[in-house]
């Protein structure tokens, strides 16, 4: 194989990172699953532990504000403490705190199946003498696992009980001089996460500029994890820990916001094409993006599902979720990868789509329905419409809930199963299957979220509090942190999360 096409099929295997950017702060972000062929039996798995550990955050609040929620499909590297050290930490809209791995904890995980892309130059590969450019390659690696050690960081601070933050979180016992604030998480799952507070920075490169960066040190406060159990240490998708994006105070988002007087607004769009993307904190300038209202007083960003149609043939709705009642309704989840629908639903949701389409069904995996097809599914297949509070309407396509197993076989994305509340209510949950190939924007101030159809692998404004706008563009986030145009920090200057 000659040199040039090894390098394209490098770059193409580059192209499965995926890059977020954000309004305030920069952070390298990968799915979960790049690098190795997705199975759909990792997937329902993956959502399955999710999905235990979701009915354990609505049945068994933690003070509503002190849970992480199980394996996101994204994580990143983030830098916390002086010095700075990388740490690789899921990204979760469900969770409400940041907290890592730390010094000493006998039984967190020591290795991980996940991977990361590195950068080789061609200083360590060979080469043909004749070819002298300086040539970058984008290999596989497994990711390296870090504990935090607050000793080795020189700004690392105790929480106290006492402590303004504390105050968000339920404590199993009265405060007390010199006690620590600590926090206790058991999921629905089994597994479990056990630790104190501390206080430290977070370095993050700030947008300064159209592809424009420079870091700048802020301090948080997150979780230093002693102890972690059950699937959150298994090896196949351990990571050093979770940040939150989550409603609650304690959530990073949050902190970012009240330490730097800015809006708690964030934005993601995700592209299941070709795997790149865009996460942004703070105001979102173009596309335009509508919105529909926020379920108040609730740990997951739930809406109000109030219709869904088949090419405008409507779908029956449960009277659950028809009518919000309790801690039904629908969640928005982009940790979770498929759309699950209480069975009732499933099953006339697919009848209406094959009854526009007429395929013979069986079952793949027991949980999967697949088929065989050999045209155009695009052309083929119905438009699937959900219908929102505020007549806000989102477009499923069947690009999007179709996985495509094998040349001319295809299985449905939608599941059986939704949420089960505690009140004996159905409800749904919705992953990247249908938040996929959108913009979507959380404005927790407004308590409002809202999408728009829009190119993932292109680019988005974001304004910062001066009105300044900057345009952030997925494919170019990688040389934007390390140019020589990247300059010195301003006080207004946006935040991207990027891939790597």
């Amino acid at each position: 194989m000659n040199l040039s096409v090894t390098l394209r099929i490098f770059a193409a295997v580059c192209m499965a990172v995926i890059q977020l950017a954000s309004g305030n702060f920069v952070f390298n972000v990968t799915h979960k699953f790049a690098g190795k062929d997705k199975q759909l039996s990792e997937l329902r798995s993956h959502d399955s532990f999710r999905h235990a550990r979701m009915l354990a955050n609505l049945h068994l609040p933690l003070a509503g504000d002190s849970r992480a929620d199980s394996i996101g499909l994204y994580y990143t590297k983030i830098k916390l403490g002086s010095p700075p050290k990388d740490y690789h930490v899921q990204v979760d809209t469900g969770s409400d705190i940041l907290w890592v791995n730390c010094a000493p904890c006998p039984k967190c995980p020591v290795k991980t199946d996940l991977n990361v892309m590195m950068l080789l130059s061609n200083s360590y590969l060979t080469f043909p003498k004749h070819f002298s450019q300086l040539v970058f390659i984008c290999l596989m690696c497994k990711i390296p696992l870090s504990l935090y050690d607050s000793k080795a960081s020189s700004t690392s601070k105790k929480v106290g009980c006492e402590d303004d933050f504390c105050s968000f979180v339920s404590q199993p016992d009265a405060c007390e001089p010199m006690k620590t604030c600590s926090y206790h998480v058991v999921y629905g799952d089994g597994s479990a996460s056990d630790g104190e507070f501390v206080k430290d920075n977070i370095t993050l490169d700030q947008v300064t500029g159209d592809l424009r960066t420079a870091p700048l040190a802020q301090e948080v406060v997150f979780g230093c994890g002693s102890n972690q159990s059950g699937q959150l240490g298994k090896t196949d998708s351990a990571v050093d820990g979770i940040m939150g994006f989550g409603q609650a105070n304690t959530s990073i988002i949050s902190q970012l916001a009240a330490a730097r007087n800015k809006k708690r607004i964030f934005s993601h769009c995700l592209d299941n094409v070709n795997g790149g993307g865009i996460f942004a904190v703070g105001e979102v300038e173009s596309p335009l993006v509508k919105f529909t209202p926020l379920v108040p007083n609730q740990v997951h960003y739930n809406v109000i599902l109030k219709g869904i149609d088949v090419d405008g043939e409507p779908v029956a709705l449960p009277p659950s979720i028809a009518i919000f009642g309790g801690n039904g309704g629908t969640i928005i989840d982009s940790g979770t990868t498929l759309a699950y629908l209480p069975e009732n639903l499933y099953t006339s949701l697919l009848q209406k789509i094959t009854a526009r389409q007429p395929v013979k069904l069986h079952t793949v995996q027991e949980t999967f329905a697949c088929f065989s097809f050999t045209l155009n599914t695009d052309k083929a297949f119905p438009v699937v419409n959900l219908h929102f509070e505020d007549n806000l309407k989102m477009s499923v396509y069947p690009h999007d809930y179709l996985f495509s197993l094998r040349k001319d076989l295809y299985c449905f994305g939608w599941q059986s199963g939704g949420l089960t509340n505690q009140d004996g209510s159905d409800g749904i949950l919705l992953g990247d299957l249908v938040l996929s190939n959108k913009l979507v924007v959380y404005d927790l101030d407004n308590e409002v979220v809202g999408w728009a159809e829009h190119n993932c692998s292109s680019s988005i404004k974001v304004k910062d509090g001066s009105g300044a706008v900057y345009s952030v563009e997925a494919d170019n986030l990688i040389a934007s942190s390390s140019s020589p145009s990247s300059s010195s920090s301003s006080e207004t200057g946006d935040t991207i999360i990027k891939g790597f």
